[in-house]
């Protein structure tokens, strides 16, 4: 994946983020951006989730995802709490329900 359009999904995802939750803390961990709804407590229940980017795809990740509603079966992941969805071009943001899944975890 071009790095530039690597940088544009990841830059998308937080701004879709922020505008959901403008009081949403925003940081960097594991690698990547992460989604904190109180900075005092950013690694307990705190930590909502992530964007993350790798070499062929960026992975936003939720940290309660395996609750979330999903009826087409788009989060993958298969860990107690956790699920995510691969982005491999900036359709997939609206294609994969990342705005759905983020006001889910921000709920």
């Amino acid at each position: 994946m071009d790095e530039t359009v690597k940088s544009t999904i990841i830059e998308t995802v937080v701004a879709r983020a922020k505008d959901l939750r403008p009081s949403i803390h925003i940081g960097s961990k594991y690698g990547g951006t992460i989604f904190v709804t109180d900075p005092e407590f950013p690694d307990s229940v705190s930590l909502v989730g992530g964007v993350y980017g790798y070499k062929d795809y960026v992975s936003v990740e939720f940290s309660k995802g395996a609750g979330f509603d999903d009826p087409n079966g788009l989060l993958a992941g298969k860990g107690k709490a956790r699920r995510h969805v691969k982005l491999h071009s900036l359709g997939d943001i609206d294609a994969m329900n990342v705005a759905g899944f983020l006001s889910q975890a921000f709920a």
